[in-house]
């Protein structure tokens, strides 16, 4: 991977979340905790929507770009499939809910991500982006449906 063009450093420090891909255990939690401090960080429901459309769309050209770098399939240096996954998991979860329901909300995508429940499972054998991206976007509605589900009977039954 010497000398790379300026585009390909820039998808790489993208692919990565500025390096945390790189961490050399659970790289894939690594980008999920960023995810998190996004989403408490981020004030408003709207910016955080806007943001989350924003990097699930990115996520495509940057995986594919970053996986033909790398030149491995699914490379787990490639981590902004799992941040988009983990901002899917909180798209219109109020920020009062509490800190344990964000820790839930992380707990769950994560386990969701590695269990591919279908058609995760299948979407991940798609070659390139399709795969690398896919199986965290089923995860991550998956967990946001989980979390609005719980919040929703919580609110119920409080």
């Amino acid at each position: 991977m010497k000398n790379l063009t300026l585009s390909s450093k820039i998808c790489l420090w993208l692919a990565t979340l500025f390096g945390a891909g790189y961490v050399p255990l659970m790289p894939g939690t690594a980008g999920s905790i960023l995810a998190v401090l996004i989403y408490c960080l981020v004030k408003t429901p709207l910016s955080f929507f806007i943001i989350t459309i924003g990097v699930v769309i990115i996520s495509f050209p940057i995986s594919d770009y970053a996986e033909a770098i790398f030149g491995v399939k699914d490379c787990k240096k490639i981590v902004i499939d799992d941040f988009a996954g983990m901002l899917i998991t909180f798209l219109f979860i109020p920020k009062d809910m509490g800190f344990l329901f964000i820790l839930a909300g992380f707990f769950v995508f994560r386990m969701l991500d590695m269990i591919k429940i279908p058609p995760a499972n299948l979407v991940e054998k798609y070659n390139g982006a399709k795969g690398i991206v896919g199986d965290d976007i089923v995860a991550g509605l998956y967990s946001n449906i989980i979390l609005q589900s719980v919040r929703l009977l919580l609110k119920t039954f409080a």
